[in-house]
This record gives structure tokens, sequence and C-alpha cells, in this order.
């Protein structure tokens, strides 16, 4: 079957449409190299000042490591936890399987400010408030959902028929699922463990519910920082972590593939 081509009209508009989703990105590169105390476009001069004023700052550097931990931890919990759930939804053919599915993942439902407010209430009575282990639950309420999508789209379109000449050659359960069904799922794997870090190094509202005066985050301190002044410093923060992002991505196409790892 031959390719219809891509008509001028439609590369134009789907060119345009690039350029309008990442005007954003575009613009704050320059801003954050920006001589000038405020945030202006065009920059009046070039400086890296601002970027040396994120190192020097303790409370910036306190809170990307409070980000960049908690996000390691909640990637780690979530695969613990997805991982067998989503094999016993997708190979044990539970009673309900897609109900509980859909249970579980509900949270992809919900505004994240009403997901926030109700833990808010919750943890309020729990003491969890202010917390490490407050802001852990937390984002693992909202990058579960995430992990278990991700790794039951995967263990989907594995083929049985691997699993099941396993089994039949004399291989336990627990032999097929460490030998033959986890090497199969390595893209997923390694998709849901960005994605997990990602969402969870970002995630901004959830943490503004839980954070305190002595703990917070990446995203809530830029907030507040923005909130008490509108410098350049949040610009290159920005550009930073547009960076840590597609290092992520670079090295997960490096590992296995962004074909392989997001393309069913």
């Amino acid at each position: 079957m031959e390719e219809r081509p891509i008509s001028p009209f439609l590369k134009g508009t789907a060119f345009v449409m690039f350029l309008f989703l990442l005007a954003p990105v575009i613009l704050v590169v320059p801003i954050s190299f920006s001589a000038d105390n405020y945030m202006s476009f065009p920059p009046s001069g070039w400086s890296l000042k601002w970027y040396a004023a994120f190192f020097s700052n303790s409370q910036m550097i306190g809170a990307l490591g409070t980000s960049t931990l908690l996000a390691l931890i909640v990637t780690v919990l979530s695969l613990v936890i997805a991982l067998p759930a989503s094999y016993a939804i997708v190979r044990s053919r539970v009673f309900g399987a897609e109900a509980l599915l859909a249970f579980f993942t509900a949270p992809l439902l919900l505004p994240t400010i009403v997901l926030g407010l109700a833990i808010l209430i919750v943890f309020a009575g729990q003491g969890l408030l202010g917390t490490f282990h407050g802001l852990v639950i937390g984002h693992l309420v909202v990058v579960l959902p995430y992990a278990l999508r991700v790794l039951t789209t995967s263990l989907s379109g594995l083929p049985l028929g691997v699993e099941e000449a396993a089994a039949t050659l004399g291989a336990s359960p627990l032999t097929v699922f460490r030998r033959v069904t986890l090497p199969l799922m390595t893209p997923g794997i390694v998709a849901t463990s960005a994605l997990a870090f990602l969402v969870s190094f970002d995630e901004a509202v959830i943490s503004l519910f839980l954070t305190g005066p002595r703990l917070t985050t990446l995203p809530v301190a830029m907030y507040r920082h923005v909130d008490a002044q509108a410098d350049p410093l949040v610009a290159s923060i920005s550009v930073l972590l547009i960076v840590m992002t597609l290092a992520v991505v670079l090295v997960v196409d490096r590992s296995v593939g962004l074909g392989r790892t997001f393309v069913k």
C-alpha cells in the first residue's frame, strides 16, 4: 500500500502548532541568561549570574535534593506495587480485573486540586502534613496509576505463548516470571521508571498541600519564589529541568529505544 504524500498545508500547520507549543520553552532559555534583575524579553544584556544564584541558594538546593530523593523513592515503590498488581490483573485473570484496573487508575480522572484537597483532609487527622513520608504517600497516590497503566499495557502486549512454553518445559511460575516475563517487560519497566520519576519530581499541586516551612520540594520553592519576586532565577532553574528531562529521555532511548518503550 502506497503512502499518500503529506500536503504542504498540513506540514505548515503542524510546524505552526509545534512552534506554538514550544514558544514558552523557546522564550525561557534566553531569559535565563538575562543580566537584568527582573524578568523581561528581550534581555538588555547576557549573564550567567542567575545560574550561579541558583547553585548558591541553599533553600533551592535543599528543595532540589528533597525532590530528587522523593522521586527516586516513589519510583521504586511504584514499581514494587504496580509490577505484581499488573501481573495479577493481566495474567492471573482475577475476577473483575477491568474493574480493579479502573478503580486503581481512577485518580487520573480527578482534577489534581480536588485530589490534593482530599489528601489534605485525610492527612490532617493522621499527622502526615509537613512530613517526608506523607509526601511519599501523597506522590505515590498520583504516580501509581501511571505506573499501573503503563505496565498493564506492556504486559498485555507480550506473547503469552512464550510463558506457556517455559511452563510446559518444567519452569515454576516464579521462574517463568523472573527469566521470561521480566526480560520481555524491560522496555515497559524503563518507561514506567522514567515516567514515575518525572511525574513525581514535577508534581506541584499535591506538594503545595503537603509541604511545610521545614520541608519543601523544588516546584513548590519555585512557585513561592515567583510569588515573592519576578527575577530570572526561576527561568534558569526551568532550563536546568528541561535539560534533566531531555537527559532522562536520552537514557531511555539509549537503553531500550523510544519506539520499543512508548509504542505498543
